[in-house]
């Protein structure tokens, strides 16, 4: 059984873009607190076919993508954890706003 707060991945190195630092302190949040739902596996606000595509990505190592919506309820933040390698590997984790996809 997986604990509720083991990591289910590895996240690589942690990045996060200027606006959504600057958004997360706006509305009083704290980019570690969505960091740590992420690599639980709480994917957030995503349609049910990429939560299935993040689920697959545990096993072939390929991209995980969270979504948080916050403040007022059109702020979206991004957590995405890109693929280094096929073994799992993960080069880096950003958080940044959807709008800077």
């Amino acid at each position: 059984m997986i604990s509720a707060n083991s990591p289910r991945f590895k996240l690589g190195q942690v990045v996060a873009t200027p606006a959504a630092i600057e958004t997360l302190e706006r509305l009083g949040e704290n980019a570690f607190n969505f960091v740590s739902r992420h690599v639980r596996g709480d994917w957030g606000d995503i349609c049910d076919e990429d939560q299935e595509a993040n689920e697959e990505a545990l096993v072939d190592g390929s991209r995980i993508l969270s979504s948080y919506v916050q403040g007022d309820d059109t702020t979206k933040i991004w957590i995405i954890t890109d693929a280094e390698d096929d073994n799992g590997n993960r080069l880096a984790t950003t958080v940044m706003l959807a709008e800077e996809y």
